[in-house]
């Protein structure tokens, strides 16, 4: 089987994106309850994950350049498809489009998180706007006081 050691890879990459996907929905249930304490205990296992992911398709890419060329085609899924033997080709293009479906999957988790946080930016950066005009207003519950002139007693 000449796509092995490449499919090893692929099965790699698809363990760390379903731990990947389990904490991102973690991180969504988080900040829908506003625990700040369960986001930040989650990012730092989020921001190892995506980095792994990353170096794990880097590696990706250099094998599959070497099976290319190995295969001597270009290095697109559809040449090496075609250059390999059909149940092999069945079977990696099979795990392809696996790949593909739990890609497409995470950048949707990914891109709602980017959402819920930037929803809450805004949320907070709104109230603390709100606060301060209110704290700079002359009258009210959260007026500050203006210093007025000081009656001196004549005695002291």
């Amino acid at each position: 089987m000449k796509t092995r050691e490449l499919q090893r890879v692929w099965w790699d990459w698809l363990s760390t994106a379903e731990r990947l996907n389990r904490s991102l929905a973690e991180q969504q249930a988080a900040l829908t309850v506003r625990d700040t304490n369960r986001i930040e205990a989650i990012q730092p296992e989020i921001e190892s994950m995506m980095a792994l992911l990353n170096e794990i398709d880097q590696n990706a890419v250099a094998m599959t350049r070497q099976l290319a060329e190995k295969l001597e085609t270009q290095p697109t899924l559809r040449s090496i498809v075609a250059a390999l033997p059909e149940a092999e080709a069945r079977q990696f293009d099979a795990l392809a489009n696996r790949l593909r479906v739990v890609g497409n999957n995470l950048q949707e988790r990914i891109e709602r998180n980017r959402l819920l946080i930037e929803n809450e930016l805004t949320y907070v950066g709104g109230s603390l706007f709100l606060i301060a005009k209110a704290a700079q207003e002359q009258e009210g519950d959260f007026a500050t006081s203006t210093p007025g002139p000081v009656l001196v007693n004549q005695v002291a």
